[in-house]
């Protein structure tokens, strides 16, 4: 079993420790010595129940830190045996986990930075960039979530809002990011879909499932990020596009509109598209005006100044990018691609140079860094 197999078991074994007792933050501790543990013994010695085996090496290291901490002392006296040998039984418990993470005492925002840092796996950086922060502000905001609920019991569930927002996340970072989370979002979201009725749960499994269907399609044989517009579109997967259409109408039907059912709307019109030219660009941007009165976030802001320059063409879409902070993520990739559609290719050329720059994984500054040598390039042949 690798790290990546190892992390999955985590969420049942965090969730045994705080129902037993421990305050999430030592838990978590306690978790992590324990896959540590498990990573230099079993390769020499694997166990033959792994997740029994995790939450014994665990709880023991949890109450190693609390007999050494006088602060935990009464803890300990009310938790003094170990859990029982034998099988763990087996539950999934990491939906519970989600929501016990988003707990009432703790702010929405904190309560996703919390989630994804204990429960999804992802690094302060990868958590950062998803919230447009520094990673010295999320290790900040990360910590004092953990001081919160340290010592307060886990037991009064989160609102659906913020672990909706937390799933999302953890879906976009295994969508395009370093760890492969992708399937284990949809599944979750899957089963919240299946245990509560909300437009909003439904709308958030449609906009995964359209997305996911063009995951084959997003990268060539070598790695390379492939863009919407160039995708082979027999390669996206008709299964799940329908599926993720039904769900979507079904949401749309109850009059109860959100952001996830906007942002699955958008997605489904791209799906519909037999080809990129064919795209209805003026309703993508009819979702993106809903999307932006619902949110009012800036890379939804951002994303309309895309749609805008294939709408209304590429001078209307670089007015709309002019209103935006430049230094929003991907400002300068989009400007650049509304510059080339303008017919200005010196500064497209540049500005996708400068995009590489600043892209936050390989495969977007590989991408990048192409589109800039394709234009010198044509400009190098012109003179």
């Amino acid at each position: 079993m690798d790290a990546v197999q190892l992390r999955t078991l985590t969420p049942s074994v965090l969730t045994v420790l705080v129902r037993r007792g421990a305050d999430f933050a030592a838990a978590e501790d306690a978790v992590q010595d324990a896959l540590v543990e498990a990573l230099r013994v079993w390769p020499a010695d694997p166990p033959k129940d792994p997740k029994g085996w995790l939450i014994t090496v665990a709880w023991r290291k949890f109450l190693d830190a609390a007999r050494t901490d006088a602060a935990r002392r009464r803890r300990e006296d009310r938790v003094e045996e170990e859990p029982p040998a034998g099988p763990a039984p087996a539950v999934d418990d990491t939906l519970q986990l989600y929501f016990l993470c988003a707990h009432p005492s703790l702010t929405p925002a904190s309560a996703v930075a919390l989630t994804l840092r204990a429960v999804g796996g992802l690094t302060t950086r990868q958590i950062a960039e998803a919230y447009l922060v520094p990673e010295a502000t999320m290790a900040q905001r990360i910590s004092r979530a953990k001081r919160t609920v340290s010592g307060v019991r886990l037991d009064r569930p989160g609102d659906v809002a913020t672990v909706l927002r937390v799933l999302y996340l953890v879906f976009n970072e295994g969508y395009s990011g370093d760890v492969d989370l992708a399937a284990e979002a949809i599944r979750l979201t899957r089963q919240l879909a299946a245990a509560i009725d909300h437009p909003e749960v439904a709308g958030l499994l449609a906009l995964m499932l359209l997305h996911h269907a063009r995951r084959a399609a997003r990268t060539a044989p070598d790695g390379s990020l492939v863009p919407l517009a160039e995708q082979d579109r027999g390669r996206w997967d008709t299964r799940l596009i329908a599926e993720g259409v039904e769900i979507l109408q079904a949401a749309l039907a109850r009059d109860r509109l959100g952001e996830f059912q906007a942002q699955a709307a958008v997605a489904a019109l791209h799906a519909d598209a037999p080809t990129a030219a064919e795209t209805d660009w003026v309703q993508i941007v009819e979702w993106y005006d809903e999307l932006a009165a619902l949110t009012d976030n800036p890379i939804v802001r951002l994303n309309r100044a895309v749609a805008v320059g294939e709408a209304d063409g590429p001078r209307a879409g670089l007015a709309a990018l002019a209103e935006l902070d430049a230094s929003l993520p991907r400002h300068t990739a989009v400007a650049a691609h509304l510059h080339e559609r303008d017919g200005d290719l010196t500064t497209a050329a540049r500005l996708y140079a400068e995009a590489a720059h600043k892209a936050p994984n390989l495969a977007e500054r590989a991408h990048l860094t192409r589109q800039a040598a394709r234009l010198n390039a044509r400009l190098n042949a012109r003179s």
